[in-house]
């Protein structure tokens, strides 16, 4: 991935002019990564107006020299309190910390240990930069749907009744493997049958059958970017009910597709899906939210749901996945992932959204 570390750094010391602050100690280690390329386990950023330390272990020596070569690296085994240390005895007074990863203990410890430190909430500045992407990141995600939507584009040739929920999951995953994949990007969902109207099923023993309802909710993780896209199909002929759902949700999750651009708030889209499904009669059966961010992690922000208060922006990754489900026939879910864009979104996924009929 191209080395763009140093542009995401100087958009948080923004941050810090906005919060007053005079350095920012970064802990959680998807933060670490995104700020740096630093992907070890065990490391803290300290952030300030005029430079950036990344602390790690011993085991990381190299690792970091290789990965986070324009930040200075300091080895340590105490790689918290070295960095708040550090930062007081610059008087770097001000230091904001992620409060929603540092536990009330660890916080307690570091003021005990370090004379004149002060830490003040820093927030989730770092989750809501990494909201929008770069053009390198977007590149990783589209690489991470092609080998999603090709492994399932594979599956779906197969015949799927008669093999069990975690045959057909172990197969999606080893068809997303040998198109890129560097592994899953969650742990897949396939759920036949009455067990498609379980919103997060759990793959099981059970054979699918004819005029089963089969949901399959899958990602693919290339360089530490995720995809997530949802389908369901149906073995064999579908019946009345079945196609009803599966336009059902098709028509809410288009509704919320149509509002998709910049400015656009998060309640306002879940709602626009949601009315559809409550102009329907089924209201009681769309049970969570209508979507996530994706990125380095599977769920980021921006949140869709019907008491959000999220806003859209041009670059945002973001999942539509209005579902129906109803208890001991089963269910439908559509999700796909779209860029925000300022005049259409970019669909991430190109499998089609029809309901196809598998053997």
């Amino acid at each position: 991935m191209p080395a763009n570390h140093d542009v995401r750094r100087d958009a948080l010391r923004k941050v810090l002019v906005e919060k007053d602050l005079d350095a920012a100690l970064i802990t959680r280690l998807v933060n670490i990564r995104y700020l740096t390329g630093f992907t070890g386990s065990n490391g803290v950023l300290l952030l300030t107006h005029d430079d950036a330390v990344l602390a790690t272990d011993g085991r990381y020596t190299t690792q970091a020299e290789a990965q986070a070569p324009d930040v200075e690296r300091l080895i340590t085994t105490a790689v918290m309190t070295d960095l708040v240390r550090r930062a007081a005895s610059t008087g770097r007074v001000r230091t904001g910390f992620e409060a929603h990863d540092v536990t009330v203990e660890a916080h307690e410890r570091l003021l005990e240990a370090v004379e004149g430190a002060t830490l003040t909430a820093l927030g989730w500045a770092v989750e809501g930069l990494r909201a929008i992407k770069d053009d390198d990141e977007i590149e990783l995600l589209r690489r991470a749907f092609r080998a999603a939507d090709e492994a399932f584009a594979e599956l779906v040739a197969t015949t799927l009744s008669g093999r069990t929920e975690k045959d057909i999951r172990t197969d999606l995953e080893r068809r997303m493997l040998a198109h890129g994949a560097d592994a899953a990007s969650f742990e897949t969902i396939v759920a036949s049958g009455p067990n498609s109207a379980v919103p997060h099923h759990r793959p099981t023993e059970r054979v699918v059958e004819r005029g089963d309802f089969v949901k399959l909710d899958f990602g693919a993780l290339v360089e530490g970017y995720h995809s997530d896209m949802t389908r369901t199909v149906v073995v064999g002929p579908p019946a009345d009910w079945q196609r009803e759902v599966h336009a059902l949700v098709a028509a809410a999750q288009q509704a919320s597709i149509d509002l998709f651009r910049p400015g656009a708030t998060s309640a306002d889209l879940d709602r626009a899906a949601r009315d559809v499904i409550d102009n329907a009669g089924h209201g009681e059966h769309y049970t969570h939210s209508l979507g996530h961010g994706v990125g380095l992690e599977i769920h980021e922000a921006p949140s869709l749901r019907k008491d959000g208060t999220d806003t859209l922006a041009e670059g945002m990754p973001v999942t539509v996945e209005p579902g129906v489900y109803l208890p001991g026939r089963g269910g439908v879910r559509i999700e796909d992932t779209l860029v925000v864009r300022a005049d259409v979104p970019e669909s991430l996924s190109t499998s089609t959204k029809d309901l196809l009929v598998v053997a």
